[in-house]
Order: structure tokens, then sequence, then C-alpha cells
């Protein structure tokens, strides 16, 4: 608590203010946007003022195709009918493949393999000008990690190789160095003769950051940079505690960024300030760390992101493409452009390139996706499939996306709840397990508040001072690494009256992964480390134990089950997180917890109950029923804040298992802590997503019927309708409500004005619908 010292009484009494104003009137705060804020985000004029046809091509492009060209097409391809299909679908953005691996055009630079079919022809020049003829913008692909054997033996020295000296492979092809001429001279040389030859809008590439963590390449050129910029020689092996190897990822990450910088050069020299290089990147914060490109540092030099994340997880479900739209649009900007390949072939589990996927399946991840703030971009592989089903996938949607587009973009989400990452956490916390340290516990906890309807915006650990004024609760699912920094912002949230959840092992590693001497928030978690106390939970985490938690205090006034040795606590009344477990004294856990001290002033609310055998049965009792571990702890402290430390990982048992306990538990937590400031509640059967969002003149929200017998198992093949739907939205004051009209039901609908809140019901909800409150 030494640290909140140093802010003067007048800065407390201004931050309070602030936040308590803030509480009172939540949805009233969502709309203080300066009137020129509003005329940029809506389109109406930039901050130059500059009107929407003279903004730049990659904020207005909404719609893209893509015909990810093998090199078996060209001889048949038929510009012609594609022509038709860019005008039926009503793309206004197409991705074109240009060069890299192979050349679809004839490139006079060494070494640049024209496609093995191409024989001649100028099948992207050729595409690129229908595209423009007919008004469409283009983007030129590239596929730029990877060069055939002729290249290989003409510049070794540009490869990537192993401690022993030996090139890495993809199937036939080589894995080209990022730190080679590959990348400094060959790459920027295609990008400019492409630029000056066709006038592409811009350019993107599907595997533009080269080989990923797994690997350590030890050619004389990664050598060499990477003694020059750190005084040290490459590491041997994988080693996360090893001073060298985590400089190694650094500087893999920074080299990321230099390519980045260096492409956009290229190409904005060559083909205007417009032609812009954006890459492409992996929806997944895990998979962006394994190929050392980090999204924050991208985010914050992009004009555009082009998200290549084409089709859903068992484990993730559809939900996941709208959180991956929030989380990103939290690093872009809400003013600028998501585009995200989506496959309509059957990708994901399993992959058959030229079978057509389940339309249900394919339309759903579009939908969510658009909830999210993400545009839609069709994609197939080959320019020619006998299973035309595939071509009529994206029409309907895509002609629902274009009359409703303008609800769809330039539009801020309206939230009370933060939910805390950052890809140092991934990287240095998560290391080679970031799927059980850290994408599990992100999932459990926005998985619980989807399913209670509780609307959320992923907010990065860098920002958290800036992104939390209209906040009243921050998440923070086991974020084990934390800077300094970042510790001190949740603090100054706390402070200012703000409530915080953190679970598991938040803050006890600093900004390298290496375990503190104490949480760097034990302060105001009002918890701390015992001596001794030095499991590495870490390694634990990674398997399921028969553990549990007992509720206190126990209530067994009303017990009418059996006689135990436990002792009843008659007249007991257990704390409002607990609403819902009268029933029982104690819930499944499936991790484990090690002894800490607790401040005075604290609350326990459970305890940890050790493993003991399953089986056999006869063995299947507990050993020790009650100890004083604690699992979770209540801090209220002064100022209004409230922080909650779920020691237990639940958010990660939750996104492990799906268990209801668990999910009702984190709901609990969360409507406690918030104190009910939740600008929205939605009543009905079925898993719901539910996005709301705000524009000058209308709150948009967008809901996704996500139930279906497919829901945890892809692919899903038919909607089941839910309903009635009750909805009930905090209006601010002072604002009238004009009509409340349904975007998929084509029609306005009653709704009924009850002091500051909005309520009306939508009878039946199939896939999804957009409700424009005007």
């Amino acid at each position: 608590m030494n640290c909140m010292k140093n802010y003067t009484d007048n800065e407390n009494r201004r931050i309070l203010k602030s936040r308590r104003s803030f509480i009172k009137n939540t949805a009233a705060a969502s709309f203080a946007i300066a009137s020129s804020d509003f005329l940029n985000m809506a389109g109406i004029v930039n901050s130059e003022g500059v009107k929407p046809e003279e903004t730049a091509w990659y904020k207005r492009i909404t719609r893209w195709g893509q015909t990810n060209i093998t090199e078996k097409d060209p001889p048949g391809y038929d510009i012609e009918w594609w022509r038709k299909h860019w005008k039926n679908t009503g793309v206004d953005g197409v991705i074109i493949n240009a060069g890299g691996i192979v050349a679809y055009y004839p490139s006079k630079i060494p070494l640049h393999k024209q496609a093995i079919y191409l024989a001649g022809r100028d099948l992207f020049g050729e595409l690129c000008k229908a595209a423009h003829e007919d008004g469409i913008t283009v983007f030129a692909r590239m596929d730029s990690n990877r060069a055939h054997e002729e290249f290989y033996k003409a510049h070794p020295d540009w490869f990537a190789v192993d401690s022993e000296g030996k090139p890495y492979k993809a199937g036939e092809l080589y894995i080209t160095c990022v730190n080679s001429p590959y990348y400094n001279e060959h790459i920027p040389s295609i990008l400019s003769e492409i630029s000056k030859l066709y006038h592409p809008e811009g350019f993107t590439d599907n595997s533009w950051s080269g080989m990923g963590r797994e690997s350590i390449c030890y050619c004389r050129n990664c050598k060499e940079s990477f003694f020059a910029k750190t005084g040290k020689d490459l590491p041997l092996k994988k080693n996360w505690d090893d001073d060298a190897y985590r400089k190694w990822i650094k500087w893999n990450y920074s080299r990321r960024i230099e390519i980045w910088e260096l492409n956009n050069q290229t190409t904005k020299k060559a083909g205007g300030t417009s032609c812009i290089w954006s890459g492409m990147n992996s929806g997944s914060v895990s998979g962006q760390a394994r190929s050392f490109r980090d999204l924050n540092e991208i985010c914050s030099r992009a004009d555009i992101i082009m998200l290549d994340s084409q089709a859903r997880s068992d484990a993730g479900g559809f939900q996941q493409n709208a959180d991956t739209g929030k989380l990103i649009h939290g690093l872009l900007g809400w003013d600028k452009l998501i585009p995200e390949s989506m496959a309509m072939y059957q990708a994901g589990r399993p992959t058959f390139r030229l079978s057509a996927k389940p339309a249900t399946e394919a339309r759903m991840w579009m939908i969510e996706g658009m909830a999210g703030g993400i545009q839609p971009w069709w994609h197939y592989v080959s320019a020619s499939h006998e299973d035309r089903r595939i071509y009529k996938t994206a029409g309907t949607i895509f002609d629902w996306h274009r009359k409703n587009e303008k609800y769809l973009i330039n539009r801020t989400p309206v939230a009370t709840i933060g939910v805390v990452w950052s890809q140092l956490n991934t990287d240095f916390y998560g290391r080679d397990e970031s799927e059980v340290m850290t994408e599990l516990p992100w999932r459990g906890i926005t998985q619980a508040l989807i399913r209670s309807r509780l609307p959320y915006v992923p907010v990065h650990a860098d920002h958290i001072d800036r992104d939390s004024e209209n906040l009243s609760l921050l998440i923070l699912p086991c974020l084990g690494v934390m800077t300094d920094k970042q510790a001190d912002d949740v603090r100054k949230f706390v402070k200012s009256g703000g409530a915080v959840i953190a679970t598991g092992e938040s803050s006890l590693y600093n900004e390298w992964g290496d375990r503190r001497s104490d949480f760097a928030l034990a302060d105001i978690f009002g918890a701390h480390l015992s001596d001794g106390n030095n499991a590495d939970l870490r390694k634990l985490s990674v398997e399921t134990y028969h553990t549990y938690l007992r509720l206190t205090p126990e209530l067994r006034a009303n017990y009418d089950g059996p006689k135990t040795n436990i002792s009843p606590n008659p007249g007991k009344v257990r704390h409002q997180v607990l609403k819902g477990f009268d029933e029982t004294d104690i819930i499944s856990f499936g991790g484990m917890l090690s002894p800490l001290k607790t401040d005075k002033g604290t609350e326990t609310l459970m305890t940890f109950i050790p493993q003991f055998p399953i089986y056999p049965p006869e063995t299947a009792w507990m050993r020790e029923p009650v100890t004083d571990i604690p699992g979770l702890i209540i801090n209220n402290l002064p100022g209004n804040g409230i922080v909650i430390y779920l020691t237990a990982d639940i958010d990660r048992q939750f996104g492990r298992y799906n268990l209801p306990d668990h999910g009702n538990l984190l709901a609990n937590l969360v409507r406690w802590a918030s104190k009910d400031n939740i600008p929205l509640s939605v009543e009905s059967p079925g898993l719901i997503d539910c996005n709301i969002y705000r524009q000058p003149e209308n709150l948009i929200l967008h809901l996704v019927n996500l139930t279906s017998a497919g829901t945890w198992r892809q692919p899903v093949d038919e909607y089941i309708p839910v309903g009635p739907v009750k909805i009930r939205i905090r209006i601010p004051e002072g604002v009238t409500t004009r009509k409340v009209s349904l975007m998929v039901s084509e029609k306005e609908i009653p709704f009924k004005n009850d002091i500051g809140w909005i309520s009306f019901t939508i009878p039946t909800l199939t896939d999804h619908e957009l409700a424009v409150i005007s």
C-alpha cells in the first residue's frame, strides 16, 4: 500500500470523483465523446476534415474475396467467371496471388521462380486489371518464407540452418532466414517490381515472419546480428531461464518489426504513400507468440490488420472470433478495419481444401466475426471446384453485410468489464505451455461472461491506465507475468474506486517470468506467500487433480443428509458471491493450492481440500477435509475499491472442463464486484453472445445464438432457435429512444422506457440479430 501514498490528496479526490461519477451512470459516460471524434468515427469527416470518398482505401473497403491460386490453376483460370462471382458476392476488395515462393506473373527478379503451369501467362496482371476495371481494390498476396532447391543452391547463406549447419526444410522447400538478404533485398525487389508494373493498392503476406520459435537458426547472418545486438552467442537450446535465450526471444520480435517497417517503406516508395504492406496475422495470441509477431507493436504501426483466422477450434467455439475482433480493435482502434480470411472450404478439424464447409458452420464463424468488429473475406483454395456448393455460402451473408455495414463499423463497445491480457504473459508465463497457462484461463473467464450475457472488452496490460476510464471492473485471468508499471496501474484503478478480480498466480512473476518473493499486488490482494512456499504451480497446472474447495461458512443447519464429523454452523449466512450454492458445502476444483498469509480485514470464503484417491471407490474419502489454505479472498479497500483474489484458478478449470459450478461462481464474482453496474440484461434460454456498441445516434446490440448440437464440436449443420429473448439496455441520461429496429428480421418492434432503461423482446433468435436503438 506504500505506493498509494505517493498520490496527493487533490489527485485522490479528483480520481475518486471521476470514478464515482462514472459508476453512477456508465451509459452516459459511454457517450461522452467529442463531436469531432464522432464525425471521424462515423465516416462523415476524418480528423483533417476529409470526406469519405477521399478517405484512404484501407478505411473504406469492407468486403473481401480471395481465390488462393494453386500452381495448376493458370492454364484454365476463368477470369470472367470470377468477375461475376466478385459482383454476385458484393466484394470491393480482392486478394490475388502475386509472388514469393512462386510468381504468377513474368517476373524479371533472379530466382523468382514462376508457377509450374504459368507458361508465360501474366495471370496476376490480368486479374489485377480486371479487378481495377470493376472498381475493386487489389491486395497483392505474397508468400515469402520458403524457396525451391535451385534458390538454395545459389544462395545457401540466405537460408536457416540448425546447429550442425543443416538447412531447415518444410516438405520440399527450404526455409529462408529472416536476417538474410532474402528479406533485406530479394523480397523488397519483388515488392518494388509488382508495384511499378501493376499498381496494386497494397500487399499482404501469408508467411512473412519466417521460422517460428520452435527452431533456432545458426546461420552466419543470425550469429553476427545477435552478437551485435546483445553481445552474446546464440543460445544452444531452448531454456527460458537462460539469459541468452530470453534475449533471443526479444531479438526475434524486434527483427519482425524491422521487416514490417522495411516492407512498408519499400511499397510506399514504389507505389505511393497509400500503397501499404500489411502482412497477415493470427487471431491467436499464442500463435502470434510462436511466430514472434507482437500484436501490440504491429497494431501501433498498422493501417489495417489482415487476419488469417479461418475457422474455430472446438475448445474456443464460434465466440472466439468475436473475442479476437474486440481484442485486436482494442490495440488497433475502432476506426480501422480487420478483414478476416474465412474459409469456405472445410478448414479446422478436419481439413479438406477442396470440399465445401457446411454453410451453417461457415456462416456462423462469419457472423461472430462481424459481432466483434471483423470484416468478411471469403476464401477458396483453387480456381475451380468439383464441389460447387462452396460458391453458395458467402452470398447471403455478404449481401446482409452490405445492407447493414453502417452499423457494423465505425462504432465503439459499451462495456463496464475489462479482461486484461498481454503477449508478454503468453511468452514468459505461458512459455511452452501457453495453452494451459494463459489460453485456458482467458477462455474460461470470457466463456463465463458470455454464458451470463455480461459484455466485456479485452484490455492490454500496457493500456490499463488508458482504457479503464469507463470500466468498473478489471479481471486478471492468471496474469502471472506483470511488469511493475502494470501493477502500479492496477493499484491506481483500485484506488480510484474500481474493482479487480485476479486469479491464480497473477502478478507473481516479473517480465522475464522470474518468480518474485511475493505478489507484485500482494498489498491489494491482502495475501502473501508463506515462508517456504516454493511450489511451482506452473508445472502443477498442466495436470488435473482430485481436489475440492470448501465454502465458508458451512451451512449445515438445514442439512438433511447423513451425519458427518464436521460441525454445523446454525444461523450463518454466506457471502453474496456464493449465491446458488446453499445446498452444498464443497465444489469440485481440480487444481492445486499452496498456503498463503492473509492480511487482517480480509475475508476467506473458500478453502482448499487436498487431493485423495478416486479409485478404488472404497478409498475415495477426504484425508484432510478442512485446511486454512485460502481459495477465495475478498479485500475491501478504502475509497470503495474491491479486490477479489481467487487463488484457485477456477477460470482455467472452467476453460478446461466447462463445469457449471465454476461458470456460475465466476459470474457471481463479476456481478458482485461490479456492483451490478452492467449496462445489459438478457433473459432467454440458450447460449447467446451479446455485444453492445455505440454510434453518434445509435446503440447497437448484436446477439449471436450459439445454441446448437455442434456448439462444442464442429461442424454445426443446423441452427436451433431460442426465445423469447427479453432485453433491457441502459440508456444515457437525457437521451430519447425513437425506435428499435431488427436488421436481420427487417422490422421495427415495440419497446418500453423504464427510468433510464429500455426494454423490448425478440420473439425468436435463430442465428443472430442486430438491434439498432435509434
